[in-house]
């Protein structure tokens, strides 16, 4: 479901997404219809516009976290650098994307939201985090965190930050998903974050993702 105050956009998005096989936009809406079409139609991926008019996208993004089952949701915004995007994503959001993220692209970026992976444009998060103090960079005690995961855990956390879910992570590096599970809650628990987002946002601040390994990101 595609929710933006511009009707050009969700039109735009509808026809990227629909003309993909294995992908089908059931509904598109402002904000002020978002959550009660949301819940009539259950989409499995939400694209909320951060910043509309009457309603905007971090109140519906409240919302849409109170429901039994909420769907996997990712902030649009024109501004890679939005000063909303880092509420939104401690809110629940699971990445952002760029109205101008290039077509073939977006279908995947979709996939990947569906499969319970983050997106987080490289180059629009290092810009995010540049842009506010304090969040740059990592302080001692978030360094002392990372260093206490095992090499196991670090290589795992590496593959949240580029997006993959538990099923993909596993195929990668040769786990079952039950066990790359508890490597994910053990990430979490020693980083002292509450969700993926939070963990890919902190292994981009620690550098983790400079290495040439980790470059094959899928956005």
């Amino acid at each position: 479901m595609v929710v933006d105050d511009e009707a050009l956009v969700r039109s735009g998005f509808e026809l990227i997404l629909n003309a993909c096989d294995d992908l089908q936009v059931v509904a598109t809406a402002d904000g002020t219809h978002a959550t009660e079409i949301i819940r009539q139609h259950a989409p499995d991926v939400v694209l909320l516009d951060i910043r509309m008019p009457d309603v905007d996208g971090l109140s519906v993004l409240r919302e849409i976290q109170t429901l039994p089952t909420p769907p996997h949701v990712a902030m649009l915004t024109t501004f890679d650098t939005d000063e909303y995007i880092l509420t939104a994503l401690r809110s629940g959001a699971a990445g952002f994307l760029l109205k101008d993220t290039e077509p073939e692209q977006l279908a995947h970026l979709v996939r990947t939201l569906a499969a319970g992976g983050v997106v987080l444009s490289p180059k629009a998060s290092r810009a995010l985090l540049r842009s506010h103090p304090g969040t740059g960079a990592p302080n001692d005690a978030e360094v002392a965190r990372v260093a206490q995961l095992s090499d196991r855990e670090r290589a795992v956390l590496i593959l949240i930050a580029q997006g993959l879910s538990n099923a993909d992570i596993g195929a990668r590096i040769h786990l079952s998903a039950g066990t790359v599970k508890d490597h994910v809650s053990s990430i979490l628990t020693k980083l002292r974050v509450t969700g993926r987002v939070q963990a890919a946002l902190l292994a981009e601040r620690a550098g983790l993702l400079n290495d040439t390994a980790s470059q094959d990101r899928p956005w």
